[in-house]
């Protein structure tokens, strides 16, 4: 049999079911059929679809007028802050008191600052008072140093001003490495008294670590030293965070932490900035030539205090019009 014969009767039984039949659909849904022809006779063109949305995260509505533009920057902006909040505070949880506002940056910090215990809050606050006592001693002498330097300041010797300068730093340093220390060794204690469990080595280090970056500031010049210390705070707090939010310290350590941070990095900053715009500040290299500058200076505008006189000398009792009570010179003359 030819091949073109038996592909025959198949061809038949496919070209019979090809044809579709709508009278089944025409008798028993009409709308349909209806529907379906006037979709083919006109297509429907696509609509374009205007943004409404400024972010498709937050789904706030996009900005039509300066004052919407206003309201969603407000909106924005107290978001970030909200989030700043929640940062500071560690990320944990914030109960729901159904207090209106209360969790904007105001209203949460408000929270966590009262759950701190007063007498904790209080004693941290004194013991950075001396901090801050120093930080201002460093301002006024830096400035003290500066008026010396530049020669409006005579009654002071300009060794003697660079020397209080020195000194006063060397305190606030290492007021600042007993700070740093203290904030690590709570670490230990937490540790030690188990709070929320028992965390091996690895809480020890985080309390051990801050005492060794401290306590190697100490080694450096005082300028220097007060930028590694900024460092040592500023990473301690965020390591205080992180632990906060693992549950190893009360849920307040870290908002707590960081405010007495900023209190601290706030004295640094104002020290560093005092003594370079004052300045000298002590540590350069060329402290000792300008000291002999500054004394050649005054020696030639005001001349010496002090003098060798040879010979016989005597001392007479000094006029009304003097300045001293006795006046040293060469007998008979």
């Amino acid at each position: 049999m030819h091949p073109s014969n038996i592909a025959r009767p198949l061809v038949k039984a496919v070209t019979k079911a090809t044809p579709y039949s709508f009278a089944p659909l025409r008798s028993t849904h009409p709308h349909i059929l209806h529907s379906f022809s006037r979709q083919s006779a006109h297509p429907r063109v696509p609509r374009l679809i205007t943004r409404s949305v400024a972010s498709t995260v937050s789904n706030k509505p996009g900005s039509q007028t300066f004052p919407h533009a206003a309201q969603n920057i407000r909106e924005e902006t107290g978001n970030s802050a909200t989030d700043l909040a929640k940062t500071i505070a560690g990320n944990i949880f914030i109960p729901d008191g159904g207090m209106a506002g209360q969790h904007g940056f105001l209203g949460i910090t408000s929270i966590i600052a009262g759950k701190v215990p007063r007498h904790i809050l209080f004693m941290g606050l004194a013991g950075s008072l001396p901090y801050l006592a120093t930080s201002m001693a460093s301002v006024y002498l830096a400035r003290q140093a500066g008026m010396v330097a530049s020669g409006l300041l005579t009654t002071v010797d300009p060794a003697v001003a660079l020397a209080l300068l020195h000194d006063c730093l060397s305190v606030q340093v290492t007021y600042g490495a007993i700070l740093i220390s203290f904030s690590a060794a709570l670490h230990w204690g937490m540790e030690i008294a188990s709070y929320n469990g028992s965390k091996g080595y690895a809480r020890l280090l985080l309390g051990a670590l801050p005492v060794v970056y401290a306590w190697s500031t100490l080694a450096l010049d005082p300028m220097n030293a007060l930028v590694a210390q900024w460092v040592g705070f500023t990473a301690l707090w965020y390591v205080d965070m992180k632990a906060t939010t693992a549950g190893w310290t009360p849920n307040w350590y870290s908002q707590y932490r960081f405010y007495l941070s900023v209190l601290v990095g706030t004295c640094i900053i104002g020290t560093l900035a005092a003594t370079s715009y004052f300045g000298p500040t002590p540590g350069q290299d060329a402290t000792s030539h300008s000291l002999d500058v500054i004394r050649r200076h005054r020696r030639k505008t005001q001349g010496d205090l002090a003098d060798e006189v040879s010979g016989d000398i005597e001392a007479v009792p000094a006029g009304e019009s003097a300045d001293a009570y006795v006046q040293i010179k060469k007998k008979g003359t």
